[in-house]
C-alpha cells in the first residue's frame, strides 16, 4: 500500500523539476547561445566556407561596431526607454569628426572628442525632450533619426569627407590579433565594464529599479530622470564612437554611416533577452544578440539566399523575440 509521502512525491519532483526550467529560460543568453549554436552548426553543414577564418573575422568586425551602440541601447532599455536615432547619431558624428580635420584641420584628438560630443549632447537633448517633456521615446527619438539624417547631407553636402589624417588611417587599418583592431577591443573593453556595472554595483541596480517600476524607484528615493537622462547620454556617446570607427575604418566620413543600425541595435539585443518593457536583460545578453543576428545574416549570405529574404529573417527574428520575451515575463517571471 502506497504511503502519502509516496504519493505526494511526484507532484513535488514535478515542481521542482518546473522551477529549473523556469529558472533556465529566464536567462535571456542561455537559449540564445544554444540557438546560436544550432545555427553555426547549421550553416556549417550547408557551406563549410561559413567557418572559415576570413568570414569570422568579417562577422567580430560588424559586431564590433553595432556591438558598442548595443551596450549603451541595452543599458536605456534596462532603464525603461529606448533610442531609435543612434544609426543617425553615429553618422552625424563621424561626418563632424571628419569635417573638423579636414576643412578645420583640429588636431585628431580635439576632433575625436568633438565627435563623441555631439553624439552626448542629442543624448542630453533626446532624454530631457523624452524625460521632462513627456515627449514618448518612440517619437523623439524616430524624429531625431531624421534630423541626424538631413544634418549627414547638410555638413557633407552629399559626399563623403575625405582625406582622413594618416592617424586616423592607422587606427582604422590596426591589427591588434586574429585581423580584429581598436574597435573590437574598445567593444570588449565597453562591454565587460558595463556588464560589471549593470549586474554588480549600485549604480545598475538603481537603473534595473528605474526599469522595473519607475514609481516604486522614485518612492525609495531613486532619482530616476537622471538616470535615464543618463542613460540617453551613454548611448550617443557610444553610438558616436563606433560611428567614428567606422569612419577610421572606410578611411573617409561617409554619407551611409550607422545607416539601419538603429533596427539592428534594437533587433539584436532584444533577441539576446533584453526587455523592450525595462528592468531585464543584461550586456552580455545584449552583446549574444548582436552576435546571433549576424551570425544569421551572414550564414544566409554564405548559402546565396537573396538579400530580401535576410531582412524578412531578421523582422521573423525579432517579432519571436519578442513574443518570447512576453512569455518570459507572463508565464515564467511572473509565475502565471
Amino acid at each position: 500500500m502506497e504511503s502519502a509521502a509516496d504519493v505526494s512525491s511526484p507532484p513535488r519532483d514535478r515542481q521542482s523539476f518546473r522551477r529549473r526550467l523556469i529558472g533556465f529560460i529566464a536567462i535571456g543568453e542561455v537559449g540564445v547561445l544554444a540557438a546560436m549554436a544550432l545555427l553555426i552548426v547549421f550553416f556549417w553543414l550547408l557551406e563549410p566556407a561559413f567557418l572559415s577564418e576570413r568570414n569570422i573575422r568579417a562577422i567580430l568586425n560588424v559586431v564590433s561596431f553595432v556591438g558598442i551602440i548595443a551596450i549603451g541601447q541595452t543599458i536605456l532599455l534596462v532603464a525603461g526607454e529606448f533610442d531609435l536615432s543612434v544609426g543617425s547619431v553615429a553618422g552625424l558624428s563621424a561626418v563632424v569628426a571628419a569635417k573638423l580635420m579636414t576643412a578645420a584641420a583640429l588636431p585628431v584628438t580635439v576632433t575625436i572628442l568633438g565627435g563623441i560630443g555631439v553624439g552626448a549632447a542629442i543624448g542630453l537633448l533626446n532624454g530631457v525632450i523624452v524625460v521632462r517633456l513627456g515627449i514618448p521615446a518612440f517619437i523623439q527619438t524616430l524624429g531625431m533619426l531624421f534630423i541626424g539624417q538631413g544634418l549627414i547631407q547638410v555638413v557633407t553636402g552629399g559626399y563623403p569627407v575625405y582625406p582622413l589624417p594618416e592617424a586616423i588611417n592607422a587606427i582604422g587599418g590596426a591589427d591588434l590579433a586574429f585581423g580584429l583592431g581598436w574597435s573590437f577591443a574598445f567593444f570588449i573593453v565597453a562591454a565587460i565594464v558595463a556588464d560589471f556595472v549593470l549586474r554588480r554595483t549600485v549604480l545598475g541596480r538603481n537603473i534595473y529599479a528605474t526599469g522595473g517600476n519607475q514609481e516604486v524607484a522614485r518612492l525609495v528615493g531613486i532619482n530616476t530622470s537622471a538616470y535615464k537622462i543618463g542613460a540617453f547620454i551613454v548611448v550617443g556617446a557610444l553610438s558616436a564612437i563606433a560611428g567614428m570607427f567606422v569612419m577610421a575604418d572606410l578611411g573617409s566620413g561617409g554619407t551611409s554611416i550607422g545607416s539601419g543600425w538603429e533596427l539592428t541595435v534594437i533587433a539584436g539585443v532584444v533577441v539576446g533577452g533584453v526587455s523592450l518593457f525595462g528592468g531585464a536583460g543584461t550586456v552580455a545578453g545584449g552583446v549574444v544578440g548582436i552576435l546571433m543576428l549576424k551570425v544569421v545574416q551572414s550564414g544566409l549570405v554564405v548559402i546565396g539566399v537573396n538579400s530580401n529574404w535576410q531582412q524578412i529573417a531578421v523582422g521573423v527574428i525579432m517579432v519571436m523575440a519578442v513574443g518570447l520575451d512576453i512569455v518570459r515575463r507572463r508565464y515564467f517571471i511572473a509565475g502565471a
